[in-house]
């Protein structure tokens, strides 16, 4: 499979899989922009298995047995793409790229996967520490696994960069829980459902939307201490890395915001921030970027939930 077809694939991948995540990686060098791509291209394809996607697009449910034997077979595939075999799929090549040229542990890589599982599984979440941990898997790893693409070493930056996947993860759960509820998944702390007089198998019903966006609301301010912490760390990215990881940080941010403010009727349609609204936070990424870099990066908050090292 050549170069370009692999970049070709990635960038499509990129821009129908992620909107808000494809504007600020066209921040990148083009070196950095590539692998950025490669492993997102990766990711995507996971999830699309495992859901039975395309692209995000719901297909057909599958069954916990099926579901089992595809995150098997991503498993294996990804352990191949490690030990340097061929990669047939676009996705799998794409992913030994970046692994490889940026020397990814395969523990970050599997520990993805390991969320996948949690979803195949039907795991609960008593706790918020219980939902963090889930989008360490599905979100804060991804974090680390691209810090380690903008050639990051210093792991109290490494914990800048999965908390910023962290409160990327915590607005997605906000912004999607009909969609999830949809297909049975529950992401929201048991502990807050039953806090707002809510139970698994009520609150996502239309006239429970009030109380539910309290939840959501608590989930988004939840969100705001990671990506505060995020922001910390992005005076030690490279310039152009600083500029795009701000920018997107900002951009998911909005999202979270959005939903907070549209309170019941957050679910109605899809919360997005518009060209307009991405062109003014990355007029105003600069200004954040040089004020990181004029601090040291200081030492996390200590109620922070803390990554697996």
């Amino acid at each position: 499979m050549s170069t370009q077809t692999l970049l070709d694939h990635a960038t499509h991948t990129m821009a129908a899989g992620s909107n808000s995540f494809a504007a600020a990686a066209k921040l990148f060098d083009p070196q950095t922009r590539r692998s950025v791509l490669m492993l997102y291209t990766w990711c995507r394809h996971c999830d699309d298995v495992i859901d039975d996607q395309t692209l995000g697009m719901q297909g057909s449910e599958l069954d916990e047995e099926q579901a089992q034997k595809r995150l098997a077979l991503l498993r294996i595939a990804t352990l191949q793409a490690y030990e340097g075999l061929k990669m047939e799929e676009p996705a799998f090549a794409a992913f030994q790229e970046v692994a490889l040229m940026h020397d990814i542990p395969s523990r970050l890589a599997f520990d993805h996967l390991d969320g996948f599982a949690m979803d195949v599984a039907g795991a609960r979440y008593d706790t918020l520490n219980d939902t963090l941990r889930y989008c360490y898997h599905v979100a804060g790893v991804v974090g680390l696994m691209m810090a380690k693409v903008m050639g990051v070493h210093d792991e109290r930056v490494l914990d800048r960069a999965c908390d910023l996947g962290l409160a990327f993860q915590l607005t997605n759960i906000a912004r999607d829980i009909i969609d999830d509820a949809a297909v049975g998944r529950c992401y929201l702390p048991a502990q807050w459902l039953h806090e707002a007089g809510l139970t698994p198998d009520n609150y996502a019903l239309r006239e429970n939307r009030l109380a539910l966006a309290h939840v959501a609301a608590r989930l988004i301010d939840a969100a705001e201490p990671y990506y505060a912490s995020a922001l910390a760390g992005v005076g030690a990215l490279p310039p152009r890395c600083a500029l795009a990881i701000t920018t997107a940080r900002s951009v998911y941010r909005e999202i979270g915001v959005k939903v907070k403010a549209a309170g019941a009727r957050a679910w109605e349609t899809r919360a997005r921030t518009s060209k307009s609204e991405k062109i003014a936070l990355l007029m105003a990424a600069p200004g954040q970027v040089a004020m990181a870099k004029m601090k040291a990066v200081v030492p996390r908050a200590a109620d922070l939930w803390q990554r697996p090292v």
